[in-house]
């Protein structure tokens, strides 16, 4: 087996020289017991990230017959060890292999796809080489860490003709598409208000030296990003507040809760931002923070404020809403009524009203979605517009970028645009 040197610096060098590869159709003595799918349909897959959410998405694929996965890859040994028994318990056998570089996995011919759930500053270097060779890709939300990084992705995947399907499951689930009917067959009238409220807690100080646990390669952890000693304040979970390695809570839950939004309202670029921070640091994403963006007209719909309100600042609470009531979001403000998550509120309205008449297409599930498409059918995330989800994970990074220049030069507002060429960051 071919054996690479790490080369945090290179990555990206690597990724850019992949040539193109084709899938390659799995003989029926690489299949599992009792698999009623024939081996020429079968999708056979290599899961890159199998701790957390990348356990969770593998355990969703090892339960559908149409996919069969040969390797599971995982910096941390204790992760894939772990997978390669869960996926060989599944199928009866030992085939499945495990790796500690993905690029052993990609370069595979006989794996048709990847699933890829890695931490943020990893997501853009496996997709594009993924790309180039030929695989269709499920990846963990956000789309990327930055701009930059999420464009030159779309690119690789569009220029290579991959399935793509991005893991924001929120948007395959019937309460995001009876929201969405909710909003657009006028119920509530006109929005011109959408608040969205997210208490977190973040971390500080800087932590102090100590060993990775066993079984964790900590230089291939860090990859692109800046090298630093390890910490448990980094990693496992905790990365996303990171500069180097996440983008916050923004990133982390935006691209859920704004989503519906985005569909629902039929937003795409927002014409100003500002944002209100008060304590930022060189290395951590803000503790408190709260985000306005301003949406034109469009088809008819009128203006809207979309209001994002991180820990520090709390969400104001609506004047039809229960005494006692649990608040939940997003918070659709129209001019004759109010609709919290996918309810009407007050209770009352809801039980009244009764269920929205459906218009759109509901969804098998994201998984089984990308799946069909995999397999030539429908494209994946039918039930939404995959441009108008990159629209607003690109909106995510932009919030950040005015946060972080308010907390250093004052409050910051102007057009969306300014933000990226102002900082050259794309």
């Amino acid at each position: 087996m071919k054996k690479y040197t790490i080369d945090r610096r290179g990555f990206l060098r690597v990724a850019g020289a992949a040539a193109a590869g084709f899938p390659y159709v799995v003989r029926s003595s690489a299949l599992g017991k009792e698999g009623s799918v024939p081996a020429s349909e079968r999708i056979t897959m290599g899961c890159i990230g199998v701790g957390g959410r990348g356990s969770s998405n593998m355990r969703a694929f090892l339960g559908r017959k149409q996919v069969q996965i040969l390797a599971v890859c995982d910096v941390d040994k204790n992760h894939r060890d772990r997978a390669k028994k869960t996926v060989d318990d599944k199928y009866g056998n030992s085939d499945c292999k495990a790796y500690l570089d993905f690029r052993e996995v990609i370069v595979r011919e006989d794996i048709d796809a990847l699933s890829l759930a890695l931490p943020d500053h990893w997501h853009s270097i496996p997709a594009i080489m993924g790309a180039r060779y030929g695989k269709d890709m499920y990846a963990e939300k956000p789309l990327a860490r930055t701009i930059r990084e999420g464009r030159a992705m779309v690119e690789a995947v569009e220029r290579y003709g991959r399935v793509w399907q991005t893991g924001s499951q929120q948007r395959s689930t019937a309460n995001f598409h009876k929201a969405c009917e909710l909003v657009r067959n006028g119920r509530i009238g006109k929005v011109s208000r959408v608040e969205v409220g997210l208490p977190t807690g973040r971390p500080g100080g800087n932590p102090p030296v100590q060993p990775p646990p066993p079984g964790l390669d900590w230089d291939f952890w860090l990859g692109p990003a800046p090298e630093r000693p390890y910490h448990p304040a980094y990693h496992p979970w905790r990365w996303r507040d990171w500069r180097d390695f996440g983008t916050g809570p923004l990133g982390d839950m935006g691209c859920h809760i704004l989503s519906t939004v985005f569909k629902a309202l039929k937003l795409r670029y927002p014409i100003s931002i500002e944002a209100i921070c008060r304590e930022i640091g060189p290395e951590v994403h803000p503790r408190e923070f709260k985000v306005h963006y301003e949406f034109p007209a469009r088809g008819g719909l009128p203006p809207v404020r979309v209001t994002w309100y991180d820990s520090g600042f709390d969400s104001p609470r609506p004047k039809d809403l229960e005494p006692g009531r649990r608040l939940s979001s997003p918070i659709y403000i129209g001019e004759r009524g109010t609709l919290m998550d996918h309810m009407l509120i007050p209770e009352s309205k809801r039980k009244a009203y009764g269920m929205p008449p459906k218009v759109l297409s509901r969804s098998p599930g994201q998984y089984q979605e990308w799946i069909d498409a995999c397999r030539g059918g429908s494209p994946a995330d039918r039930g939404s517009d995959r441009r108008r989800s990159r629209l607003c994970g690109r909106d995510d990074r932009k919030a950040n970028i005015r946060r972080d220049l308010f907390a250093r030069h004052g409050p910051c507002r102007g057009r969306a645009g300014r933000v990226r060429r102002g900082l050259g960051l794309v």
